[in-house]
């Protein structure tokens, strides 16, 4: 049985919906809007009891109006995979103004490894190859940069603060997987957890250097 992680659980619960089932919007852009996650997704969500959309803009927007369709949901969950690919696709759709409507309107938006990434100003991706490489023209909603994989990827914690002790990032909030970072407008306010001893950090510049506090995440209800 194919079922939400407490991440998704935990978005849905931010948005604040009662007394009717969540609408959770699905964006698979970063992999091409891949037909068997896509099936995944709406299993997970048959199972949670949530009400799922799927935004697909392979070959065509599979909506007539994407941005009435965007702004009536709940949550916007996007999928990870090329980050510049993504931005690249939304940006020759006109989608990036519409979730920076539907942010406004208060519409939790959420995704894990690009489907992150992409609402910072930037962070480090493999879009263009194996070789690790900045990235800085994200959406930009949230005025930091995103490390993603800290801890599963050997490369991205020095290249996060090699980027962020030039200049090239600007602060820059990182996590482990598992890990999410909550935010009111554009204030971190939480990191939160699905698995034990994961950590969020804070990468800063000092001089011409890069400095990393650690959040402890608080770890949320295991989904059954």
């Amino acid at each position: 049985m194919v079922t939400f992680d407490a991440l998704v659980h935990h978005a849905v619960e931010l948005s604040g919906v009662h007394g009717r089932r969540p609408r959770v919007l699905y964006v698979g852009t970063a992999i091409g809007d891949a037909e068997h996650f896509t099936a995944r997704m709406s299993e997970a969500a048959r199972v949670a009891g949530f009400d799922l959309t799927p935004l697909q803009l392979f070959p065509m927007p599979n909506h007539d109006d994407v941005e009435a369709t965007v702004l009536d949901q709940d949550v916007v969950w996007v999928m990870g995979g090329s980050v510049a690919n993504l931005l690249a696709v939304w940006r020759v759709h006109g989608l990036d103004d519409i979730l920076h409507r539907a942010w406004r309107s208060g519409v939790v938006l959420s995704g894990v490894s690009a489907g992150s990434i992409c609402w910072f100003q930037g962070g480090t991706t493999d879009s263009f190859g194996p070789e690790l490489r900045p990235l800085t023209n994200a959406l930009g909603f949230l005025p930091y940069g995103n490390g993603v994989h800290y801890d599963t990827d050997s490369g991205r914690r020095p290249l996060v603060h090699r980027l962020v002790a030039d200049g090239t990032l600007p602060t820059t909030h990182c996590t482990d997987d598992g890990v999410g970072l909550v935010y009111r407008g554009t204030e971190l306010t939480e990191a939160v957890t699905e698995l034990p001893g994961k950590g969020a950090y804070i990468v800063t510049r000092d001089g011409d250097s890069a400095t990393e506090e650690r959040i402890e995440p608080r770890r949320l209800p295991t989904v059954n």
